[in-house]
């Protein structure tokens, strides 16, 4: 008798912030003979293309925020589109268990699953639970967490809460694997610069100035990657002109950026969540700049947790200013030891196997329909 293999679908869009841990999850759970589906809204279907399913099922979903009365409503309307065919589909593919990772794209397809009595799984990758998570907890089976302490649970989510951490990807994993470089007195000064979509603007704003107001000693250590909008490169590259660097890279986009965190001295970024897990799994300093504006203030949460610990300078948008950036920079550059000490307590945070932790669960719970 032919003993047919269990689908789990997997519930992430949006933003690669939440695709990346389903991706990684998907890796694990197809390592282990299971049959992987993934439901995602039309806005990441340029990177979802590559992902590890045997299916892919796009489901109209859109964000019922902001002011406007009209766009509200219309957003609820698509979300109720997208729950008609999310219920069609899961019928069709007839789940053993439905796993999501936040955003408002996944709550059709969770929500149906949870109405049909398909055991669904949360995971929370922000160190504060966002709002898509918050409304489907209550109905979970088992909620997975990225970090220890999580804020915002509702009091009636009642499943078993485990953390698991953030499901890294495979280029993240290989990464880790190179240790912090030696840092010397007169050596080179590796500096990372990224913001994402979000955030890059800032970061050319302020940093170029930053270095600018550093020592000509120090500046010609420097070896600089900065993450920068296409619409900015050329005038953040003319901040640099004349600083007398010692290496200059800028780009809109790095498709190895865990490499080049490996390579890093000293990371400055936002702290999304995926961020913060990558930045502890390989092992390096930042200095982070939250996401000013957050309802749920996540990226905040995020960045305290290394903060906590030694590993990263939390910073407050509004206080991140030339003077200021130029004189943690210079405190950090002069005091090597300072840089190595947060490099080693990232390292004591980070969570290799978080893909593996979560498929246990995964498996678990489907085991038991």
């Amino acid at each position: 008798m032919t003993v047919a293999t269990p689908t789990i679908l997997l519930c992430a869009g949006g933003t690669g912030g939440h695709l990346f841990p389903a991706e990684s999850l998907a890796h694990a759970l197809r390592a282990r003979g299971v049959r992987v589906a993934l439901a995602t809204d039309a806005r990441v279907d340029s990177i979802a293309t590559g992902f590890p399913a045997s299916e892919i099922v796009t489901i109209a979903s859109a964000t019922p925020s902001g002011r406007s009365l009209v766009k509200r409503g219309t957003a609820l309307l698509t979300l109720g589109r997208g729950f008609g065919v999310a219920a069609r589909e899961i019928r069709r593919l007839n789940p053993a268990a439905i796993v999501g990772f936040g955003g408002y794209p996944t709550v059709p397809p969770m929500l149906a699953g949870q109405i049909l009595r398909v055991p669904t799984i949360l995971h929370e990758q922000n160190a504060v639970m966002g709002r898509a998570n918050a409304f489907l907890a209550r109905g979970a089976r088992a909620i997975a967490t990225g970090f220890k302490e999580v804020r915002g649970v509702p009091a009636k989510a009642l499943a078993p809460r485990t953390h698991t951490g953030n499901p890294l990807r495979p280029a993240v994993i290989a990464a880790a694997a190179t240790a912090y470089p030696p840092l010397g007195a007169e050596g080179p000064l590796h500096l990372l610069v990224f913001g994402g979509s979000q955030g890059a603007r800032v970061m050319g704003e302020v940093v170029p100035k930053a270095v600018a107001s550093l020592p000509a000693d120090l500046r010609a250590r420097v070896h600089l990657v900065q993450q920068v909008r296409s619409e900015d490169l050329t005038a953040v590259q003319n901040l640099y002109l004349g600083l007398g660097l010692a290496g200059l890279e800028t780009a809109p986009f790095f498709k190895d950026l865990p490499g080049r965190m490996a390579a890093a001295h000293l990371v400055i970024g936002r702290s999304g969540a995926s961020t913060v897990s990558e930045l502890a799994a390989i092992g390096r300093p930042s200095i982070l700049v939250p996401l000013p504006g957050a309802l749920d203030q996540d990226q905040a949460a995020n960045a305290a947790t290394l903060g906590a610990i030694g590993a990263a300078l939390p910073i407050a948008q509004g206080a991140f200013t030339p003077d200021r950036l130029a004189a943690e920079l210079l405190d950090l550059f002069t005091n090597p030891e300072k840089l190595t000490a947060a490099a080693a307590s990232a390292k004591s945070a980070g969570i290799h196997d978080a893909a593996e932790r979560l498929a246990d669960i995964v498996v678990a719970t489907a085991a038991r329909t």
